[in-house]
């Protein structure tokens, strides 16, 4: 076989291959601004990957989160779940701002002692994934009530 056939195939399945990535990665569901009504209501962490790729799982979480935003503005709160199905609230929360940049999206926490952004990676209604300033990612699933048989 001639080279320029099997260099023009060879480009053939390049091409093809950059054109499939592209598009599965345009596919990839990015959170937006659009979406943060999702947020609102109790999360619990599911996973943690740190930034070398390694991933601790949460099997038990003795607090999960609360959130609660409006528009741009809203709060995060840490509750534990009880026996019976209720939460234990405390009156500690982190104020937390929405802001975009770069088509990103941002959750800005401020409490009276720290401020601190995470950013918002992807948000349905059932998944929350947010990573951190240290490249940590945080990977939220709405929590299944606890109950005693």
């Amino acid at each position: 076989m001639p080279k320029f056939v099997v260099q023009f195939y060879d480009m053939k399945k390049l091409v093809v291959a950059v054109v499939a990535s592209l598009t599965l990665l345009s596919c990839a569901k990015k959170a937006s601004a659009d979406d943060i009504s999702k947020i609102n209501g109790y999360w619990e962490i599911e996973s943690v990957i740190m930034p070398d790729g390694s991933e601790k799982d949460y099997t038990v979480n003795p607090t999960i989160d609360y959130f609660e935003v409006k528009g741009k503005e809203g709060f995060r709160k840490k509750v534990m779940p009880q026996f019976d199905g209720t939460y234990k609230v405390n009156d500690g929360s982190e104020k937390i701002s929405i802001s975009e940049k770069d088509n990103k999206v941002y959750m800005d926490y401020t409490t009276t002692y720290a401020k601190w952004q995470e950013e918002l990676l992807e948000l349905t209604d059932e998944e929350l994934v947010v990573k951190n300033q240290h490249g940590i990612e945080y990977h939220y699933k709405k929590p299944e009530p606890f109950t005693v048989k």
